[in-house]
């Protein structure tokens, strides 16, 4: 999982695990014990309320069963949580170091700089003195940023002009093929009239709207080019990408306070890579930027009140009870079951869809506050968008039906407030059920299903209004990214309903683990097949944020127990004790959430030196999957003990089995299953007879596997995006274009894939249009056809970017290649 969909969707998918897991347990454990003594608890409730802990009789002993559960819980949560951080650490660090995850990429040796002083600015030998003689390794290049608004203009249009003509020839070549084929496949039938050039463009250009599309694309790219070989005549910005020859230099930068000034040369950023920084957000200004930030939180804050507000109005228009009351709606008075199902479906169902459009409220707020990189919108907005949730689904909406009988009734009789918390808070688990059990199968059902990929899928494969080129027939089947601001607060909001309702209504805890069940059966396969994580790869930064949220969940679930037990002290025998305890389960979390930001917070932002040091002086290690226990230094391996010997290979499954399991049971436990199963630690026979295969084969074989291997590895090379090749085999100019903005970095040439008509005019019209492009233009033909119906068909297995050009260089050399098609 780590290796293909990175670290980020493998802490994902490993929290939901555990989460499964834990309510799992808790169910099993809730349903023996605190089930029972609700259902017997004599309290005179009925319905779903006999099995809550409203129907538990206050002066009981059976409410020691609720505290001796919840302790449990609470101790086991807190356990998992700081179990799943320390491995988290280990895994975290293993990722920076490990060249096939990080270390290998540029943007693992590059920092991003803002609000540079304007002496660095304009000497740009100054500022790589400053970091090339303060930190080990020096600096391997520096690009300050420019003023490219005007090069963004063209590009933009340039694109522009280049999607237009591409799909004016898609649609010029099926008309063609369908003349074609209406005229008995003669290959002397004229071809169809070409469009016309645009009305308002006439009267400067003669010609068709092919002649005048790649006119105007050639002038662009000739823009472009000029632009980019004139890149210091561009304004410098007070911001830089400086890329050091050592990873650990980078880290150390980072950490570092780079000057005395108010928010000068600060915060800098690590592993940045050109896809991740919204450029135009480097040109705002320090205080600017903070003043923005002061805004954004006051909208946010008035969202929220807002949000509160409408959420508020709908669920109560949609009530079956207000609903029925409508002239419109008499009919539902005499349905009971359909009212039942209507008012506990409908509300939440409503409230769901609500709270699906404020992630993209939140994101244009945090990129108007002018946040310079896209995976920090993404990581903001996760804790936003979570208190939006706790505030507006668990507080507001769900929890409202029992908060708005105590206080009406508090008002009247101020005393009786602890006693209403009681008997009111678990009226409220009906709620909290039917919204986790409609997420639970809506919204499993609707991840599997897809429905707006797959609708948007299918429209654009069918409909030639949305599918008229090639490329976006491609576009159409490329996976989708993971909303990652949206999914990691739902979850973590299930996880509080959970756990806050685990003593009161014990039934939720099964239903919360099939939602935690169901997700993690799903997000294992969408990980692996379905969604593309290539742009998210913030080495699972996303996952001490979700633990903070799932820590102020047990905050609430307590703050729960307290009141509980505060509210049956004048009834109930040796109250004081339950209340002390409860107050003591708060303090340990306090204590668990301290020694969290103490120990294990800092080790998780940056490479510690002694790792960088151990990999220095044996570069294996950083390959050796690590030892989340601690319990012996890893460093102290050679490397020659870090291959296939027997024991090397126990000890490897040994550390997989710590760090799958040590976070939920303790390591003796995992050592006993081991001893006991001691088969689970041996290596497989088909590895060891695979061995034996190649001890037999001769020398020959074995070379031509080698070829072959070495072969693949080279194709496989040229197949990886930028960022990923070999940082030390590329020039400093090379890497400083790749610092550069996008619109730097765009190609002085405009490739165009389109496909061939069933004439023999149409290869003609397709050099005139490269004639027309003055040697910026590149039409590639391969890998899409014409089908008799016609429509336009893409081959899978074609790769559009192998095929495209960088230069004029590299389109002269493609043209000379071009195969010759005969039609």
């Amino acid at each position: 999982m780590i290796r293909q969909s990175g670290l980020d969707a493998y802490m994902f998918l490993r929290s939901v695990r555990t989460m499964f897991i834990m309510f799992s347990a808790i169910g099993v454990v809730s349903s023996m014990s605190i089930l029972p003594a609700n259902i017997l608890g004599g309290g005179g409730q009925g319905g779903l309320n006999s099995l809550s802990m409203g129907n538990v009789n206050p002066k009981s002993n059976l409410l020691w069963v609720h505290m001796g559960v919840f302790a449990l819980t609470i101790v086991w949560s807190i356990w998992c949580l700081v179990g799943e951080l320390r491995i988290y650490a280990h895994l975290r660090m293993w990722w920076l170091a490990d060249p096939e995850n990080n270390a290998g990429r540029v943007g693992a040796l590059t920092v991003l700089v803002p609000n540079l002083p304007a002496g660095l600015v304009r000497d740009e030998q100054r500022l790589r003195t400053l970091f090339d003689s303060m930190f080990p390794g020096g600096v391997r290049a520096i690009f300050v940023n420019r003023d490219s608004r005007e090069l963004d203009k063209t590009v933009r249009r340039r694109d522009s002009l280049a999607r237009k003509l591409e799909a004016a020839l898609t649609a010029y070549a099926v008309r063609c093929t369908r003349e074609w084929a209406r005229s008995g496949a003669s290959y002397a039938s004229p071809l169809p009239p070409r469009p016309a050039a645009p009305r308002w463009r006439q009267h400067q250009r003669s010609g068709d709207l092919f002649e005048h599309y790649a006119s105007e694309i050639a002038m662009c790219n000739h823009f472009i080019a000029r632009s980019g070989r004139a890149l210091d005549a561009m304004e410098r910005r007070p911001s830089a990408l400086v890329m050091f020859n050592r990873q650990i230099a980078a880290h150390m930068a980072a950490q570092c306070v780079l000057d005395h000034r108010p928010f000068a040369m600060a915060p800098v950023s690590t592993n940045v890579s050109a896809a991740d920084i919204i450029w135009r957000n480097l040109h705002i200004g320090p205080w600017s930027r903070r003043i923005r930030g002061y805004v954004s939180f006051a909208a946010s804050m008035a969202l929220i009140v807002a949000w509160t507000v409408v959420s508020a109005f709908l669920s109560g228009l949609v009530q079956a009870g207000s609903l029925a009351g409508l002239d419109a709606f008499a009919w539902l008075r005499k349905r009971r079951l359909l009212l039942a199902v209507f008012s506990g479906t409908v509300p939440s169902l409503v409230l769901a869809l609500l709270m699906s459009v404020l992630p993209r409220l939140l994101k244009l707020l945090l990129l108007l506050e002018g946040t310079v990189r896209r995976s920090e919108i993404e990581l903001r907005v996760l804790h936003r968008y979570y208190f939006f949730q706790v505030w507006n689904v668990y507080l507001v909406t769900i929890f409202s039906s029992s908060m708005v009988p105590i206080a009406a009734q508090s008002v009247r009789e101020p005393g009786k407030i602890v006693r209403l918390v009681q008997s009111q808070v678990p009226q409220s688990a009906t709620n909290i059920l039917t919204y986790v059990l409609l997420l639970a199968f809506v919204g499993a059902a609707k991840e599997v299903l897809q429905l707006a990929p797959l609708a948007t899928r299918y429209a654009s494969a069918g409909w030639s209004l949305l599918a008229r080129t090639p490329r976006a027939l491609r576009s159409a089947e490329c996976p989708r990214e993971f909303d990652w601001a949206a999914a990691i607060p739902t979850h973590s909001l299930i996880f509080l309903m959970g756990i806050s309702y685990s003593f009161i209504a014990p039934i939720i805890n099964g239903f919360v683990a099939v939602y935690f069940g169901l997700f993690y059966l799903i997000y294992r396969y969408q990980f692996l097949y379905v969604y593309d994580t290539s742009r998210w790869a913030t080495g699972g930064l996303s996952f001490p944020k979700a633990v903070k949220q799932m820590l102020v969940a047990v905050y609430i679930a307590e703050v729960y127990m307290l009141l509980m037990m505060v509210a049956s002290v004048s009834k109930s025998p040796s109250p004081i004790a339950r209340v002390v305890v409860a107050a003591l389960l708060i303090v340990l979390t306090v204590g668990a959430h301290l020694y969290i930001n103490d120990a294990c917070m800092p080790s998780i932002h940056h490479l510690p030196i002694k790792r960088a040091a151990d990999i220095e002086r044996c570069p294996l290690l950083a390959r050796e999957f690590p030892n989340v226990l601690g319990e012996h230094d890893d460093s102290s391996a050679d490397a020659g003990a870090l291959h296939g010997t027997a024991g090397e290979w126990e000890r490897r499954q040994r550390s997989r089995f710590y760090a799958m399991y040590s976070s939920l049971v303790p390591v003796c436990a995992i050592d006993l299953v081991l001893r006991a199963f001691p088969c689970l630690l041996r290596a497989p026979a088909p590895v060891e007879v695979a061995r034996q295969d190649n001890v037999d084969k001769d020398a020959h074989q074995l070379k031509e596997e080698e070829e072959k291997e070495e072969e693949k590895r080279c194709s496989a090379l040229e197949s990886e995006p930028e960022d990923c090749r070999d940082v030390q085999a590329r020039s400093e100019a090379e890497l400083v274009r790749e610092f550069a903005a996008d619109s730097i970095r765009a190609k002085p040439v405009c490739n165009l894939w389109v496909p061939l008509g069933n004439s023999s005019l149409f290869g003609d019209l397709v050099r005139e249009i490269e004639h027309h492009g003055r040697g910026t233009i590149l039409v590639i033909t391969e890998g899409t056809t014409i089908t008799p119906r016609p429509d336009v068909q893409v081959d899978p297995d074609f790769e559009i970017e192998r095929a495209e050009v960088r230069d004029k260089n590299e389109l002269a050399a493609a043209r000379r290649s071009r195969p010759v098609h005969h039609t």
